[in-house]
């Protein structure tokens, strides 16, 4: 979208509550994911995306826009799931929310925000990527029997400091 002096690096996401986000947090540390210390725990809506700085007030529009017309839903997380061969990622998998995040993944990217995905759109929360096969395997086992339960009211932008991912602001539903 944009790789001028004025681009920002933007993403969107539902933020995991507490204790979930810490939880799986402190185990991505654990694991030894560095990006455990530098990305929040979440589940994408809109993966990292460079935009204009100056079109900050109209995506933030639209985001005030799609969070309006969003319903709260519930999101249930339980056991593991992985995206090999194709990307080294663990994760822990939705098996409640799944269609209310699509729902919103299809809202939030469309408009100023819209772009092609090189995957196709799977709601999941990372708890690991690009580590060696062994932790890779020890996540997926370790969190094998995990499970939460949140209900989703807000979604979150997300700017790229060149270091972590700050939150920018968050969506209340409307």
């Amino acid at each position: 979208m944009s790789n001028g002096p004025a681009a920002r690096v933007i993403g969107v996401a539902v933020e995991l509550p507490e204790p979930y986000g810490s939880d799986l947090r402190r185990w991505r540390a654990r694991l030894g994911d560095e990006q455990a210390h530098t990305v929040p725990t979440h589940v994408t809506l809109l993966p990292p995306t460079t935009v204009d700085a100056e079109l900050l007030p109209e995506i933030e529009a639209h985001l005030e826009a799609v969070a309006e017309g969003q319903p709260p839903f519930q999101i249930r997380l339980r056991g593991t799931g992985t995206f090999r061969p194709v990307s080294p990622v663990v994760f822990v998998t939705l098996v409640d929310g799944i269609s209310g995040c699509e729902r919103l993944e299809r809202a939030v990217r469309s408009g100023v925000l819209w772009r092609p995905l090189h995957f196709p759109y799977h709601p999941h929360v990372t708890v690991a990527h690009g580590l060696p096969e062994a932790s890779l395997d020890a996540a997926f086992a370790a969190l094998g029997d995990y499970d939460g339960r949140f209900t989703v009211d807000r979604f979150h932008l997300y700017e790229h400091d060149g270091g972590a991912w700050v939150l920018r602001r968050d969506f209340p539903f409307g």
